[in-house]
C-alpha cells in the first residue's frame, strides 16, 4: 500500500469535481481498489501501486481535457478511463472554450483577420465601433497563449479617462474608483477563465489589470498586453505604453475613434500613433466596421442612427459656413 498525492494546478476544482462531486464519485466508483480523498486542489490516493500510477495516469488525462474545454461530463471520464478519445465537435475558427465549454469563436470576417494578424505580428491595431468584439477577441487570444504557454502573464490596460462622469466623486479609495474604468476587462475574463482559477491569477499577478497611468518604467516580458479604449490616450501615452513591449511579449491596442472623451483640443494619441506607424514592419491593423457588430441587433441601428446624425449635423455647419462667407462678401 502506498500513498500518493496529485494537485490540480491548471483547473478549478468545483469544475473538475463536479455538481455535489458527482464526477470525483464517479471517478471513486471506477477504482474501488483505491481510497480517494480530494480536497480542494489536492487528491490524495492509496492503495496497490501499480492500480495507483494507473489512476493518476487517467487524472492528467481528464485534467488536461477539463482545461481545454473548460467542462467536464460523466461520458468525458467514462470514455477517458475506458481509453477512447472523447467526442469533440469541431468549431470554425475557434479560438478558446469559455465557461461551461462555451466555445469563444472570431465570428465574423474582421474578428478571423484580427486573429490571423495576432499570429502574425507583435503589435497589432484593432479599431472599429462599439459591439464589434474587438475587445473581447483580443483578451480571449491572451487567455489561449496564456493557457498554451506561450506567455507568462496577461496585461490589461485602459486609460481612466471620464466619459462625463467625475472620477473624484466615485467612492472608495483609487482602486474603487479605477475599477468602473476596468469593468468590461473583467467580465470578459470571467466568460473565459473559471471563477477560481480567475482569482488566483490576479493574486498571483499572472493576469494584471491596471490602469495606463502605472505602465511608465515597465518593461513588460513575456505577456500579451492590452491596451483598450486606447483612442482616450494622449499622444505621450500612447508612445509610453507601445514602448513597454519586451522580449517575448505580444501587444494589443484597441479603440474606436468615434468615441474620443478627451477635452476638444487634445489629440487622440491612437490617431496619432496609427498614422506614424502605418507600414512598419511587424506592426498589424484590423478595421472593424458596423457590420461586425455582434451586440444586440438594436446597438448597430443605434450605431446607424448617430452616423446619419453626425452626417446632418456636419452639412448644416458647412451650410451655415458658406452662408456667412457669402454674407460677408457681399
Amino acid at each position: 500500500m502506498i500513498e500518493r498525492i496529485y494537485i490540480l494546478e491548471n483547473v478549478d476544482p468545483v469544475l473538475f469535481y463536479g455538481v455535489n462531486n458527482v464526477n470525483i464519485q464517479l471517478i471513486k466508483t471506477l477504482f474501488p481498489k483505491l481510497r480517494i480523498v480530494a480536497r480542494g486542489n489536492i487528491m490524495k490516493v492509496i492503495g496497490d501501486e501499480e492500480e495507483s500510477e494507473i489512476f493518476l495516469k487517467k487524472i492528467r488525462e481528464i485534467e488536461k481535457y477539463c482545461e481545454e474545454f473548460n467542462t467536464l461530463n460523466e461520458e468525458v471520464i467514462l470514455d477517458i478511463l475506458k481509453g477512447k478519445a472523447p467526442t469533440v465537435v469541431k468549431q470554425e475558427n475557434l479560438i478558446i472554450h469559455g465557461m461551461n465549454g462555451k466555445p469563444i469563436v472570431a465570428r465574423t470576417e474582421n474578428q478571423q483577420l484580427l486573429v490571423k494578424s495576432f499570429d502574425e505580428n507583435d503589435l497589432v491595431f484593432a479599431i472599429g465601433p462599439a459591439g464589434s468584439g474587438k475587445t473581447f477577441v483580443a483578451i480571449a487570444l491572451a487567455v489561449r497563449a496564456l493557457k498554451n504557454k506561450e506567455v507568462r502573464k496577461i496585461i490589461l490596460s485602459r486609460p481612466a479617462v471620464e466619459a462625463g462622469e467625475k472620477l473624484g466623486f466615485l467612492p472608495g479609495e483609487m482602486k474603487d474608483k479605477l475599477d468602473p474604468y476596468l469593468q468590461p476587462l473583467y467580465d470578459a475574463l470571467q466568460d473565459m477563465i473559471p471563477a477560481v482559477k480567475l482569482k488566483e491569477y490576479m493574486e498571483t499577478n499572472v493576469i494584471q489589470i491596471a490602469p495606463l497611468a502605472f505602465m511608465r518604467g515597465r518593461t513588460l516580458n513575456d505577456a500579451v498586453i492590452i491596451l483598450d479604449e486606447a483612442q482616450n490616450t494622449t499622444t505621450h501615452q500612447i508612445k509610453m505604453f507601445l514602448t513597454r513591449l519586451g522580449m517575448g511579449a505580444k501587444m494589443i491596442v484597441t479603440g474606436d475613434i468615434t468615441q474620443i472623451d478627451l477635452p476638444p483640443t487634445t489629440t487622440s494619441g491612437l490617431i496619432q500613433a496609427m498614422d506614424i506607424l502605418k507600414g512598419v514592419t511587424g506592426i498589424g491593423r484590423t478595421e472593424f466596421t458596423k457590420k461586425d457588430i455582434v451586440r444586440h441587433k438594436l446597438v448597430q441601428r443605434i450605431v446607424n442612427a448617430y452616423d446619419k446624425f453626425d452626417e446632418r449635423r456636419k452639412k448644416e455647419t458647412r451650410e451655415k459656413r458658406n452662408n456667412t462667407t457669402e454674407t460677408n462678401q457681399k
